[in-house]
């Protein structure tokens, strides 16, 4: 089991989501501490070892650090600005 840390900048993302949305992507994002590459992630293209999940029209952004079994959620973002 990895531990899972949530950075500001994803809290404030996920505090802007709507009621429905927030419940969404809070389940979502548990799941990579007991999986951190799960069905559907997808390695990002010009990163050194970020991920994202996605999910309807956002994007979990996260690092997996192997060695320290952490996972850092960096971004929640709509999909339109989640690469910025």
């Amino acid at each position: 089991m990895y531990e899972l840390y949530v950075e500001r900048r994803a809290e404030r993302g996920l505090r802007r989501l709507s009621k429905d949305d927030f419940v969404r992507v809070v389940a979502r994002i548990k799941g990579p501490a007991e999986n951190p590459r799960p069905v559907g992630c997808r390695k990002i293209a010009r990163s050194s070892g970020d991920w994202r999940i996605r999910i309807g029209d956002y994007r979990v952004i996260y690092e997996i650090d192997d060695g320290a079994r952490v996972v850092r959620v960096m971004q929640v973002r709509h999909r339109s600005k989640a690469y910025r």
